[in-house]
């Protein structure tokens, strides 16, 4: 007897074909299922989204850094206590090492872009990879001129925020359709794991080589490791398939394709997919220059509300506070007595990585509105107490007097971190990709991605500042912010689960009003009215393409161009 494969049953069972609209009897046309992830789509996810670890593993390290001996003596200040000297970091200095890594990314994530427009996604991934190495250079070559650690973090900088916008570009741009969402949010999912990693690192180097160079250059020398494996292993996938086809590569582009896919050459879908990516470079054909382009952005229909949308989520994914315990953790939590704070720093991290993977589960099974507005008010309520906590009941001159309130900050900041981590964590990345129409897309994206590396610059800066003058208070303004985000999202955002980014762009286009956009219905595009019609044409070629077939359609015509007609004939 026969035995069927079980492994067969699965990829039936878990394709996508009743959810592809490219899928069902055409003829002359490979019209099988399509397989629900491929291990090129899987590896590919994984691979591009280091450029996530980078940013995380970079981000995390500087925080024990800042109360490691061997890094206050070189790089800090000083004055004599009777005949021992004691090194700290003045507000300005440490503002200044932690935060011009944030303005690095922010020229980084602005010229990204335009680069990679010019030399291809896969090659700006290695340049900017090359760029970052430099940066980690010019930081363990550093022997006592703090200066020489901030302008490090600054180059380094430039690398991680052009990451943080082509990482999400190469997987929109190569992953199939279907499974999209997902892998762009391994990127999150990444950064968290980068976090995680750099402060188990630093907990490690720190006992080991305490009072030593070492204690902080092995953290920092391991920071070569993730971006040689994003460059060296980048070598082995091809560009995306947009750029190879706006660049005449048309063949390489399909075969892309083909193996993100897993079919053939001849399947309907590849064939749909290429004919869209057609219509928009024949678009892309008649645009004016790159200035003319970028004004006529903020002029397009319900575009200047989108981006400002975009920009404000991406501020208060930054006003959350959670960058308060991760930049500056291991300080904040010797402030409360805890003697041994680096193991505070690894847990905290540590818990922001594994509850990210129930915000992936989150996002797809509750929405994003609901997640998002539950989230805001559950960080409200932990920085609330965390910070009534450590001002009015913590003994901040001797924090050992008062060691319950000291493990009632710890549980409360683990709390927060569990919020963040599974709402606004990853869905800000993921509504951000939604927002903007294709036309637009990558520019716009720069523009929030942007917004996020100045207010993480300003927060990393001012904190040393602010919590100086105001303690633990300091946190009421952070839950101040989670109430307005909260607010935000229920006014103004609407409801992208389990919709097309057409439908998405078509309910900003109709002004449907963001608390009715779960229950909206998506009408017939040929049943609206022209002038919404026309301008869905002009930012989404995808719908233009829709469109013209269904008018086909209506018409019982059978043109079709010629490369169309050829491939049919040979078939």
């Amino acid at each position: 007897m026969k035995l069927s494969n079980p492994v067969n049953k699965w990829r039936r069972r878990n394709s996508v074909e009743h959810s592809s609209r490219w899928v069902g009897e055409h003829a002359g046309y490979d019209t099988k299922p399509l397989p629900r992830l491929t291990w090129v789509a899987f590896s590919m996810g994984i691979l591009v989204s280091m450029g996530g670890f980078v940013f995380g593993y970079d981000t995390g390290q500087i925080s024990g850094f800042l109360a490691m001996p061997d890094f206050l003596r070189r790089f800090g200040q000083h004055h004599t206590n009777g005949q021992t000297p004691e090194y700290y970091f003045s507000n300005v200095r440490s503002g200044l090492i932690v935060g011009l890594l944030s303005i690095g990314t922010l020229f980084g994530a602005l010229t990204a872009a335009p680069i990679a427009d010019w030399i291809g996604r896969k090659w700006s991934i290695i340049y900017w990879c090359l760029i970052f190495s430099v940066g980690i250079i010019v930081q363990i070559a550093a022997t006592d001129k703090w200066y020489q650690i901030m302008m490090g973090r600054f180059v380094a900088g430039l690398g991680v925020g052009a990451l943080s916008l082509l990482v999400p570009m190469y997987q929109a741009e190569t992953a199939p359709r279907h499974v999209r969402g997902a892998l762009i949010s391994t990127y999150q999912l990444m950064i968290t794991f980068g976090i995680f990693l750099s402060a188990v690192f630093n907990y490690a180097a720190e006992r080991h080589q305490s009072g030593k160079a070492a204690s902080w250059q092995i953290t920092l020398g391991l920071s070569f490791v993730f971006p040689a494996i994003l460059g060296v292993g980048i070598l082995f996938f091809s560009d995306t398939p947009r750029f190879l086809f706006r660049n005449g590569k048309v063949d390489e582009a399909k075969q892309t394709m083909c193996k993100v896919y897993g079919v053939g050459e001849n399947h309907y879908s590849i064939h749909m997919e290429l004919e869209e990516i057609r219509m928009k470079l024949a678009e892309e054909s008649n645009k004016g220059n790159t200035i003319q382009e970028w004004i006529g952005m903020w002029k397009a229909p319900k575009m200047a509300y989108r981006i400002a949308l975009g920009m404000g989520l991406q501020m208060f994914q930054q006003l959350t506070g959670a960058n308060y315990f991760f930049y500056y953790g291991t300080v904040v939590f010797t402030g409360t007595g805890i003697k041994n704070s680096f193991v505070t720093q690894m847990i905290l991290n540590g818990i922001n990585f594994g509850v990210t993977f129930y915000g992936l589960y989150i996002v797809e099974h509750y929405g994003r509105r609901k997640s998002l507005i539950a989230g805001s008010i559950w960080m409200f309520i932990c920085f609330m107490i965390f910070a009534s906590v450590g001002h009015f009941a913590l003994d901040r001159d001797d924090p050992e007097n008062t060691p319950k309130s000291s493990i009632a900050m710890i549980c409360f900041a683990c709390f927060f971190i569990f919020g963040f981590a599974t709402t606004w964590g990853p869905m800000i990345w993921t509504i951000c990709g939604e927002l903007y129409p294709s036309r637009y897309r990558a520019k716009a994206m720069a523009l929030s991605t942007a917004s996020n590396w100045l207010w993480n610059f300003l927060l990393a800066f001012f904190t040393p500042f602010i919590t100086s003058a105001i303690d633990f208070r300091y946190g009421y303004v952070f839950a101040g912010c989670n109430i307005l985000a909260g607010f935000g999202i229920y006014f103004f955002v609407i409801e992208g689960q389990g919709r097309t980014l057409e439908e998405i762009d078509t309910m900003y286009l109709l002004g449907v009003k963001p608390w009715e956009s779960a229950r909206w219905v998506a009408p017939d595009l040929n049943e609206m009215d022209p002038k919404v019609r026309q301008a869905l044409g002009q930012n989404n070629s995808e719908i233009a393409a829709g469109g013209l077939r269904a008018s086909e359609r209506e018409e019982g015509s059978d043109r079709v161009d010629g490369s169309e007609k050829a491939e049919k004939e040979e078939v």
